[in-house]
């Protein structure tokens, strides 16, 4: 829902985890976000959400007044979860609007 969205506390380091009935294949991860300056994602492979791994790190372009659309185009690899920890922002507060993963 475009109307909804999850925003950050106010400092950071500031993290949420996603997690899949099952492990899957992902090919790809996009999110749509506001303000985030510095985003990792990780993930983890266990039965619960422990032993992350990093897969990606980038600083996100300052879109003013518009919301950040980043792609991450990843080689073939699993997951049993996927953790997003915002780093830095370009403001005391952020949001995230949108992820979405691409896969099996």
């Amino acid at each position: 829902n475009s109307e909804t969205f999850w925003t950050t506390t106010g400092m950071f380091p500031q993290e949420f985890i996603i997690g899949f009935p099952k492990c899957v294949k992902i090919s790809k991860v996009a999110i749509q976000c506001y303000l985030v300056r510095t985003l990792r994602i990780e993930r983890s492979l266990s039965k619960d959400p422990v032993n992350f791994e990093q897969c990606v790190e980038k600083d996100l372009q300052h879109t003013e007044g518009q919301l950040q659309m980043e792609e991450f185009p990843l080689p073939e690899f699993q997951a049993t979860y996927l953790r997003f920890i915002i780093k830095s922002a370009f403001d005391h507060f952020v949001s995230v609007h949108r992820v979405m993963a691409e896969g099996t």
